[in-house]
């Protein structure tokens, strides 16, 4: 059961990494202070199709990540 749960933390481990290399990047750059921060306007719009669907599917893999780490630290410790 603890080989099931290592090579499911190992997979679920680089899917993490692929979803959030795949995120658009939400950096704010040195022009919007020139440009009198005219991006402001839609700095905190909700996310929408791809960006909205890969935040989903981060989080969910994150839950996954951290109850199959619980679980095989609770294994080990019986």
């Amino acid at each position: 059961m603890s080989n099931f749960l290592m090579i499911l933390l190992w997979i679920d481990s680089i899917l993490i990494i692929l979803a959030v290399l795949m995120q658009p990047a939400k950096t704010e750059s040195a022009m919007s202070s020139l440009t009198g921060g005219a991006n402001d306007l839609f700095a905190h719009s909700k996310a929408r199709g791809f960006e909205a669907f890969m935040q989903k599917v981060t989080v969910v893999l994150g839950i996954i990540f951290f109850v199959v780490s619980i679980l095989l630290v609770w294994m080990s410790s019986h």
